[in-house]
């Protein structure tokens, strides 16, 4: 099948829909968006968005795979520019809690045999070099990372769709998909919409997030997941007192502009399906973010979000096609901050080439249908 002949439905407008739109349409694939909502409103725009291999080191080929996924951003940002999306500011890490402690500085140690940049530093150090408005004792290590980076994933993925539509995209945003119908042999054939319009396709994407196994189910395939929910709070401040990605005692964050700032925590999150009020969720942030930085006295509490991350069973990546349906990929992970790049383009040269990337052996669709 000719290039600009083949039509391909990409389910899903987060990172990773658009990092797959985006290079399909570049080498002349008739793409169209589908997304319920709009272009990175969706998770992408409520997750942590670290860029990092340091937090991935379980098995080699998903920290191979997450080192490639940030030398794609970088390449990413000199491709399109990185001015209101890409943030390599690097990434601090210390904890109060001797045994995490000692997990951290032993992880560091094994990052640093892979090759893979890191400062162990004293917390005077961090203070007096780094980010002087924390407050840390002086004696703590403290792992610094400075290769890592973070994203705003909303204004990535409106860059990518964009000019994904500039050279001959469509989209249906804000409209759901309905049903996926299939023709001789099993192989995807349609797209039908919440609104009852109905799209040929030769290819599907899922790259739906968090629904991603509701659209498998409509093509009666079983995609086992997580039930893994996040809050995430935005607040405002006058100045953003801090430059880099920070994992704290008790709380994760980073900057988000000129004058907002980005909270989450694990240990928040382990309240969220005791009923708690996102609401009162927040204020446990913002109560954190207090304490590590001061000067965020002042700040307030602008909009939080619970959002179920879209995490696989085994919780690895599920990328690539699915034989038992032709014509039909996946491309659902968590990590998409990180892995939506270079996940786009190792999928969209599959959708093209019919070649699979050997970096993905590990995380094929097909272990689930086992």
């Amino acid at each position: 099948m000719r290039m600009e002949s083949m039509k391909v439905a990409v389910i899903g407008a987060g990172i990773l829909g658009a990092g797959v739109g985006w290079h399909l349409s570049r080498h002349g694939a008739k793409v169209i968006f589908i997304d319920a909502a709009q272009p990175g409103e969706g998770v992408t725009d409520w997750s942590f968005s670290w860029v990092n291999a340091s937090n991935k080191t379980a098995r080699k080929s998903y920290f191979d795979l997450n080192v490639a996924g940030m030398a794609e951003h970088r390449q990413l940002a000199r491709t399109i520019g990185a001015d209101t999306w890409w943030y390599p500011s690097g990434h601090l890490r210390w904890t109060d809690d001797p045994a995490a402690e000692a997990k951290l500085l032993k992880t560091a140690e094994l990052l640093a045999r892979w090759d893979y940049r890191v400062e162990v530093r004293t917390g005077a150090e961090v203070r007096r070099h780094l980010e002087p408005a924390l407050t840390m004792p002086v004696e703590v290590p403290a792992v610094f990372y400075p290769d890592e980076a973070w994203v705003h994933g909303r204004h990535l993925v409106g860059r990518l769709v964009g000019q994904a539509v500039a050279s001959g995209a469509e989209h249906r945003f804000g409209t759901a998909v309905r049903d996926l119908g299939t023709g001789a042999g099993g192989g995807v054939r349609t797209v039908t919409l919440s609104d009852g319009s109905r799209l040929d396709a030769d290819i599907v994407v899922n790259a739906a997030g968090p629904s991603a196994a509701h659209v498998a189910g409509l093509l009666s395939r079983h995609l086992p997941m997580r039930h893994e929910p996040g809050v995430v709070t935005r607040i405002s401040c006058a100045r953003v007192p801090i430059q880099h990605v920070m994992h704290a005692p008790h709380l994760e964050l980073r900057p988000d502009g000129d004058a907002s700032m980005l909270l989450h925590s694990r240990e928040v999150d382990a309240l969220i399906d005791t009923g708690e009020d996102p609401a009162q969720l927040a204020r446990l942030l913002h109560e954190s973010a207090r304490h590590v930085v001061p000067e965020l006295r002042d700040s307030r509490i602008v909009k939080t979000r619970v959002s179920n991350r879209p995490i696989p069973a085994d919780g690895y990546p599920s990328v690539g096609a699915v034989p038992a349906v032709p014509g039909y990929f996946e491309a659902v992970s968590h990590s998409g901050i990180t892995l939506g790049p270079v996940l786009g383009r190792l999928l969209a040269s599959e959708i093209l080439t019919g070649k699979r990337d050997e970096m993905l052996a590990d995380f094929r669709p097909e272990r689930f249908s086992r």
